[in-house]
């Protein structure tokens, strides 16, 4: 007979070790740590998720949220956290959470830093630093984070009081969320996170001074409302300000209403759905045709949330030129900054187009007069379509796996890219047609945003959502290391790689500006991606032609888990449209022999 353990004596020694961790975490409860209230903070705020890289200044942060029920994902490097934060809040829409410790972990930030306040992200940044003692000594791995990043936050803080550490995280994230939407930062000393303190955590608030502006003013509302009402050829330019302000449901309603055709910006993508008759989709650059033209022959150009940058504009003095301009946006700094406003409205996007839309129900409907400039715009469609040829004789092209993906994935699915010629391609013959699902770098055009990216697109989707990575050969590699976060943490992205050998937009320009000098941007000694892609545990595939495509992209779709077809695309095609740097959205190339002609 085989002798029994008492339960009482196992049942004992768990109660012991409970009543140990009861009282260890009750003891932390009682007199926590500055690094205690930032945590605490971050909690109460409804944060989730973090990315980052652990490091010494750091690390009494760390020990907190060992207690802590936040799910803290490691990255491979400092930019990549900083990323994936930034990919979070585009998709959830709530500001992303990295970390990193002082001197090099906090200047790795730099660069995704500066990427979210170009597109104005809600971004923060916690850093550690020296002991205060330290601070300005030249002390192991110091830097002055506040002064490196002060250009590129809305804010930033230096905590110097464990008493009032988790007020400055709490002001940090509500200031980072609230208005015109950025990064902010906190650096965090080591001493004062590991300072005693009964203060348990922040306020969540902004400073009683900062009052972003909601109602424009009705005088000018009333003004702007009667130039459309007198308008032929208006549009609408949807910028990425509609997206952040919740305001895509009042900008669909206002363009159905009265019948304007809508073009957005690159970070606007997903405003207005592409696959309506209205939609011109992206204008610009390497924007459409008849969004180009349409832009260049309006007469009105209402636009909501968008601060006209040079990649839109083109030359400034010919953008729109024959348009009286209705500028809506929550930043009074970037009204006229670039193009002139006719008709400023400084406020909430939603609040603001629902004021035009009050002034213009006062007034006679005037969709039926628009119907001649409808179908201006439908002839420049059939003019100018977006298609390309497959010939047999000729690599596999890129905008056909951009197709047959998106035709394997549903209309939510999440689109992350890096930057370069891939990015194009992905925008324009992908159809978006829900807000938040495309995710890209767009003022700063940072190469290898896209796999970090696609991690924290990843945590912030909804669960059933597909998330897909387009990179290019060149991007991948700048941060392919992230893709050992993606196979640990069992993350379900596919990455899609148009890999041509080069750095293709730097050859596209060279080809077209510098007479063929194709100097540092072939990349013929690129690794074999699918095996590199095995080799972190993730499943690998290549495709060179298009009998491969649709079974690579299926099986790399259903597969549970991290995923790259590595796309052996033409080296020689490029991305058209193109409207030279600085030149008229109107005169656009459709191949490389136009832009000698332009």
């Amino acid at each position: 007979m085989t002798e029994q353990v008492p339960p009482t004596t196992q049942t004992k020694a768990e109660a012991q070790a409970s009543d140990a961790e009861d009282a260890e975490a009750a003891a932390k409860q009682a007199v926590s740590t500055g690094a205690g209230s930032v945590v605490a903070t971050l909690e109460s705020a409804g944060v989730e998720h973090l990315f980052g890289v652990q490091g010494g200044a750091i690390m009494p942060v760390y020990d907190a949220l060992y207690y802590s029920d936040l799910n803290h994902v490691t990255m491979a490097h400092e930019q990549g956290a900083a990323h994936a934060a930034d990919a979070f809040g585009i998709v959830s829409g709530d500001p992303g959470v990295c970390l990193a410790t002082s001197g090099p972990g906090a200047t790795n930030l730099v660069t995704g830093i500066a990427d979210a306040s170009m597109d104005s992200d809600p971004l923060i940044a916690l850093t550690g630093q020296v002991p205060t003692d330290f601070v300005g000594n030249d002390a192991f791995q110091e830097t002055d984070t506040t002064g490196v990043t002060d250009p590129i936050t809305k804010t930033n803080y230096f905590a110097d009081d464990a008493e009032t550490i988790g007020d400055v995280v709490g002001e940090a994230f509500a200031v980072a969320d609230e208005g015109r939407q950025g990064p902010t930062l906190v650096d965090l000393p080591k001493n004062i996170t590991q300072e005693e303190t009964e203060t348990n955590s922040g306020e969540t608030t902004t400073p009683d001074t900062y009052n972003p502006p909601e109602e424009a003013d009705e005088g000018t509302v009333g003004a702007a409302a009667d130039a459309l009402a007198a308008a032929e050829k208006p549009v609408i330019l949807a910028g990425g300000g509609v997206i952040k302000g919740e305001a895509t449901d009042e900008l669909r309603a206002f363009a159905r209403e009265y019948e304007i055709p809508v073009i957005t910006t690159m970070p606007g993508i997903g405003a207005f759905p592409e696959d309506e008759e209205l939609s011109l989709e992206v204008a610009g650059m390497h924007g459409t045709g008849y969004a180009n033209m349409a832009v260049t022959h309006c007469d009105v150009l209402l636009g909501v949330g968008t601060r006209f940058d040079d990649r839109l504009t083109g030359g400034v003095d010919s953008f729109a030129p024959e348009a009286e301009v209705i500028h809506v946006d929550i930043d009074p700094a970037e009204i006229s900054k670039n193009i002139h406003a006719d008709y400023p409205l400084i406020g909430d996007a939603g609040r603001v187009i629902d004021q035009l839309d009050d002034e213009l129900d006062n007034r006679p409907d005037p969709a039926d007069r628009y119907a001649e400039w409808r179908e201006q715009v439908g002839t420049w469609k059939e003019e100018y379509p977006m298609d390309y040829a497959t010939p047999d004789d000729e690599p596999l092209k890129p905008q056909f796996v951009v197709e047959v993906l998106d035709e394997a994935t549903e209309d939510d699915t999440v689109v992350t890219t890096g930057v370069g010629q891939h990015q194009m391609w992905a925008f324009q013959f992908w159809t978006y047609t829900e807000p938040r699902t495309w995710v890209s770098s767009h003022g700063l055009g940072t190469m290898g945003y896209g796999l970090p990216a696609a991690i924290g697109a990843r945590l912030a989707a909804d669960d059933d959502q597909s998330v897909v990575c387009f990179e290019g050969d060149g991007s991948f590699l700048m941060t392919v290391q992230e893709l050992s976060v993606a196979v640990r943490e069992n993350l379900d992205i596919t990455v899609a790689v148009l890999n041509n050998e080069y750095v293709g937009m730097v050859r596209q320009w060279q080809d077209g500006f510098f007479e063929g000098r194709r100097m540092a941007s072939e990349y013929s000694w690129c690794p074999d991606f699918a095996k590199l892609a095995e080799a972190f545990g993730a499943r690998g595939f290549t495709v060179a032609d298009y009998d491969g495509v649709e079974d690579a992209v299926e099986a790399a779709v259903e597969y549970d888990g991290p995923a790259v077809i590595d796309f052996h695309i033409d080296p020689e095609e490029n991305v058209f449209p193109m409207v030279p740097s600085g030149g008229k959205n109107g005169k656009f190339a459709l191949q490389t022999d136009h832009l000698d002609q332009l």
